[in-house]
């Protein structure tokens, strides 16, 4: 694979086959990440509604009194 590149210009190195690369897989790269980053948010968004849940219960319940900390 070396030697195909050996005698070729750095541009065609370094510049035309990046661009022919995401000319070709554009479309599959951005997919992807944006599936990633989607992931990321409702992980995130879920992990916060949690979050919350958890502090309005313990606000109304009680729970949140000094007695509390010998559940530890």
């Amino acid at each position: 694979m070396r030697q195909t590149f050996e005698g070729m210009p750095w541009w065609v190195k370094w510049v035309a086959i990046p661009l022919l690369v995401l000319f070709v897989f554009g479309g599959v790269i951005t997919s992807i990440l944006g599936a990633l980053i989607s992931f990321v948010f409702k992980l995130l968004l879920f992990v916060a509604l949690v979050g919350g849940l958890i502090f309005i219960v313990k606000k109304f319940t009680g729970g949140g009194t000094k007695s509390s900390s010998r559940d530890w």
